[in-house]
Parts: C-alpha cells; sequence; structure tokens
C-alpha cells in the first residue's frame, strides 16, 4: 500500500500550509537551523507534534465544510 499524498502537488500544498501554521504559532524559525535543515531536537519534535496536530485539526475542518456544501 502506497503511503502519502495521491496528487503530487499535494505535497508542496501540505508543506505550505505546515509552514503557515507554524507562523501562526510563532514556532516557524524554531523548526529550521540557520542552514535551512529541520532540528531534530526534542523540543523540535514537540513543536512538530503540535504543527502536525493544527494540520489534523484544520484539514478535518475543511473536509466537513466540502461534505456540508
Amino acid at each position: 500500500m502506497r503511503r502519502g499524498p495521491v496528487d503530487p502537488n499535494a505535497t508542496k500544498a501540505l508543506l505550505q500550509m505546515r509552514e503557515e501554521i507554524a507562523k501562526e504559532m510563532g514556532v516557524s524559525e524554531q523548526l529550521h537551523h540557520p542552514n535551512g535543515s529541520l532540528t531534530a531536537s526534542v523540543e523540535n519534535i514537540y513543536l512538530g507534534g503540535r504543527v502536525g496536530g493544527n494540520m489534523t485539526r484544520r484539514l478535518i475542518e475543511i473536509a466537513e465544510k466540502q461534505l456540508t456544501n
């Protein structure tokens, strides 16, 4: 079974959503090293979980709105 987005454009959209949510939460800068790579500290794993949780909530809200329209 293939895991991941079915649409290749979805990956880009999800990465953009992650950045937007991280900025809204005020943690975007904390998730990146100055050289642009993601860090793997315990704090960033925690922050990544919070960002991922918010992404999931937002995706569910979008899906619910589409179902009701």
